[in-house]
C-alpha cells in the first residue's frame, strides 16, 4: 500500500509491502525490513534495523475525508501526520499550470475514452478536457488554466502511463 506521508510541511512517499511472511517499508526508495508488533489497541513495538522503539498511535483531526491523520506519541515526543493516497493527490494536481500556460498529465495509469477538445480550441479553467477509465472508473480530467489547446498528446483509445502529457494549455498574451 503506497501512501504520500505529510509530516509539518514535507511530504515523502512511502509504501508497506507484506510478503512471504516478511514486512517491509520503502521510505526514499529505500527498503527496509520490518517488524510490526501490536501491544495493545494504538500501541506498537517496532524493529527495524536492529533499533527497537514503541509508538502510541491516535487518530488526530484530517482536513478532508481522503486523508488520515494521526498523532504518534514516541519517547521523545508527539508528532502529526498524515497519509494520502497518491492518487489522489495525482487527480487534484493533473492540470498544474506554469506562468505560460499549464500541461495536463495523466494521473494514473489508464485508456483515454474521450476527448472533448482538440488543438485551437479555446478552454476556461476547471473546463473538463477528457474522459480517461482508470480502475474501471471514469474521471473527467480538467484544466487549471485559462487559454487555448496548443497540442493534444493522445488520441481516444490510447493507454496512458502515470505522468505521461495528455494536452499542454496555453495561457493568453499578457
Amino acid at each position: 500500500m503506497k501512501r504520500t506521508l505529510i509530516l509539518g510541511k514535507d511530504s515523502q512517499d512511502v509504501e508497506l509491502l507484506h510478503q512471504d511472511g516478511v514486512t517491509t517499508l520503502v521510505w526514499e526508495g529505500e527498503s527496509h525490513a520490518i517488524d510490526i508488533l501490536e501491544l495493545e489497541p494504538g500501541c506498537y513495538s517496532m524493529l527495524m534495523e536492529g533499533r527497537s522503539v514503541e509508538v502510541r498511535l491516535d487518530q488526530a483531526k484530517a482536513p478532508d475525508s481522503d486523508t488520515h491523520a494521526y498523532r504518534a506519541m514516541l519517547y521523545d515526543g508527539a508528532y502529526e501526520f498524515a497519509l494520502v493516497d497518491p492518487r489522489r493527490a495525482l487527480l487534484a494536481n493533473s492540470g498544474a499550470a506554469g506562468a505560460g500556460g499549464g500541461v495536463l498529465a495523466s494521473p494514473m495509469p489508464g485508456k483515454i475514452v474521450k476527448l472533448l477538445v482538440k488543438p485551437g480550441d479555446p478552454v476556461q479553467e476547471g473546463q473538463t478536457l477528457l474522459v480517461m477509465e482508470a480502475m474501471k472508473m471514469q474521471n473527467e480530467l480538467k484544466t487549471s488554466t485559462t487559454g487555448t489547446v496548443m497540442t493534444v498528446h493522445v488520441q481516444e483509445g490510447a493507454t496512458v502511463e502515470t505522468g505521461a502529457i495528455l494536452i499542454t494549455v496555453v495561457a493568453p498574451e499578457a
